[in-house]
């Protein structure tokens, strides 16, 4: 799949790997407490919709300190 046609996550840069895993990278940085309470700002799947799901749940471990 190339590059131009992976779905977009809005707030995310998404990566498609040689070997086919999607990774994502948040644009903005985590604040301070959602990285401790353990949000990743980089995480990858085997799927997309895999991708979409661990970015939701970094997202709302980050709402959950932030909010």
């Amino acid at each position: 799949m190339p590059e131009s046609a992976i779905p977009a996550i809005p707030g995310w840069r998404l990566i498609l790997s040689d070997r086919g895993r999607f990774w994502a990278v948040r644009e903005t940085a985590f604040p301070r407490s959602a990285l401790r309470a353990g949000a990743e700002p980089t995480v990858d799947a085997d799927t997309f919709d895999g991708l979409e799901a661990e970015v939701e749940r970094q997202e709302e471990i980050a709402k959950k300190v932030v909010a």
